[in-house]
């Protein structure tokens, strides 16, 4: 007898006993009839086993999730082969269940494992391989790794190659990449999603596909357009990127009272002009002066990296910047992948095996928003923001520059449209610790006032979003065949004019709408035209 039939076998008599004689038509007795090699259940894990109740609670990112009114999944499904996701999407259409497929958790709306009605989730934590070729600076990457586990792999490999993508180490590769992802080099190189140049895909048939079977439209549409729209992305092929053996950081603390407003607004007109090698992000925060008695006031702190020297950088921040009063003793050298380390907060010397844990280590509640601006905030709408800042407690806003490269890539290049003209990218968030509705409610209140103040700021006609910093109160879907119109009020926010394109897309390649959640690319609504 062979491997697969005895596999089968031991899965209807011992795995499905209970289950599969049960309920003639149900998922798992589906799971089973697919054999691929392994036992059902190293990779399905039902609802009320340890594994179900382990894989879901770490999944999660944002506790805020935890206790959510939504159904929890059917199944989580884990797969180890393209074979294992192949079965779970045929028998979730078969049972008429929804999927969700997450890769890190970090979805900010939990979206990724999140459903209001019946479901399973094909978590690719199994699925993370990382294969790179030096002989022409590529890598083959599965969509369940993690940033820090690339960032790792590539500096096992090489000194001075790297990949222009996010700064959390923790966040999945399949999200990342199929909503753009950007990072510290996104003024050099662009996006993550620029830099992808293969993908294999399991589409809504089961058929598994690369990029010259899937064809150009729909590798279009998953680099950036959000890839759980159009199927189930098991890897990508990426091109790596050239790096100096020497980078230079440096980090900036000012005060309110330290003239932060006048830093501020001259930043916003000089850091998209600099050299593409120099990136320079603000970080808001409000704070606490311990040595004043605890009053609370704001910081802003200039983070830097520079690809090149100190002796490089600093003659272009006198030039260019010479209010931030940057100077040599603030600079530090060191290495790229010793950069993605302090950008992720961790302290000179650390091991780079931290970037090999998948666990996020401080978790709160919270909820984020984004906004794109055009054109700089004046003096006293910064102060606005800042009264705003002092009523909330653990309030962030990160300010990522835009220009070099992504003011030379035209709109439609990829779904991701915000390129030229954006001066930079705002994320705000703010974080709690207590659980309940009344204390979330409070504070997702006054991240709504604070998106509501700054309208005034921002880029308008639309009011531009970034996909990967998900926000339902955008709008939603109601997950309909014919939810065009309600969802391009959403949709032209996140993909401007290439939203309607997506939508062509989505209805060649799953015509049914089985790849669906809140904010997925809807179908496009037949003998009816948009603008």
């Amino acid at each position: 007898m062979g491997y697969l039939s005895l596999t089968y076998l031991i899965c209807l008599s011992v795995s499905c006993a209970a289950s599969c004689y049960a309920t003639k038509e149900d998922f798992f007795h589906c799971m089973c009839r697919h054999p691929t090699g392994s036992s059902t259940t190293d990779y399905v894990h039902m609802r009320g086993t340890p594994s179900y109740e382990s894989l879901l609670e770490t999944s999660q990112q944002n506790p805020r999730w935890l206790n959510s009114s939504a159904s929890k999944p059917l199944d989580i499904i884990t797969p180890y082969t393209q074979a294992e996701i192949q079965a779970a999407i045929l028998c979730s259409r078969k049972h008429g269940l929804q999927v969700r497929i997450l890769s890190g958790g970090h979805d900010y709306e939990g979206l990724s494992y999140l459903c209001k009605t019946p479901f399973v989730i094909i978590d690719l934590v199994n699925l993370r391989s990382i294969h790179i070729n030096m002989d022409d600076e590529t890598a083959w990457v599965q969509s369940g790794a993690t940033l820090g586990e690339l960032y790792y792999s590539i500096a096992e490999k090489s000194g001075i190659h790297g990949f222009p993508a996010g700064i959390c180490p923790s966040v999945g590769i399949g999200g990342h990449f199929s909503g753009g992802g950007f990072g510290t080099m996104v003024r050099k190189y662009g996006l993550a999603a620029d830099n992808v140049i293969d993908a294999c895909l399991v589409d809504v048939n089961g058929s598994i596909l690369d990029r010259e079977t899937m064809g150009e439209d729909l590798f279009w549409a998953i680099r950036g357009g959000g890839g759980a729209s159009f199927g189930a992305i098991v890897s990508w092929k990426i091109k790596l990127v050239r790096v100096p053996p020497v980078v230079s950081v440096f980090t900036i603390d000012k005060k309110l009272e330290q003239g932060t407003t006048e830093l501020v607004h001259r930043w916003q007109y000089v850091a998209k002009q600099l050299h593409k090698d120099l990136f320079i992000r603000l970080i808001i925060q409000d704070v606490n002066e311990v040595t004043k008695g605890q009053k609370k006031t704001l910081q802003v702190s200039f983070n830097s990296l520079f690809l090149g020297t100190a002796d490089e950088l600093l003659p272009l921040m006198h030039n260019r910047f010479p209010e931030l009063g940057l100077q040599a003793e603030t600079c530090t050298e060191m290495s790229w992948i010793e950069s993605v380390l302090y950008f992720a907060g961790y302290p000179r010397g650390q091991s780079l095996e931290v970037l090999l844990n998948r666990t996020v280590q401080y978790k709160s509640y919270f909820k984020a928003k984004s906004d794109f601006v055009t054109e700089p905030i004046p003096k006293n709408g910064l102060e606005g923001i800042w009264k705003r800042f002092l009523e909330e407690e653990t309030v962030f806003m990160i300010m990522d520059p835009y220009g070099g490269i992504m003011d030379e890539i035209s709109e439609s290049r990829l779904p991701f449209p915000h390129r030229k003209g954006n001066l930079y990218n705002i994320q705000y968030l703010v974080k709690w610790e207590v659980d309940g509705v009344r204390a979330s409610n409070r504070h997702i209140h006054w991240m709504r006032m604070l998106y509501s103040y700054m309208k005034q700021y921002v880029s308008h006609s639309p009011r531009a979003a970034y996909l990967n910093y998900r926000d339902l109160d955008l709008g939603t879907n109601q997950h309909a065949n014919t939810s065009y119109s309600k969802a391009k009020v959403w949709g032209k926010k996140y993909f401007k004019g290439n939203f309607k394109v997506l939508s062509r897309v989505k209805s060649n390649i799953d015509p049914e709408n089985f790849f669906r959640n809140e904010q997925s690319i809807p179908l496009l609504e037949t003998g009816k035209q948009y603008k």
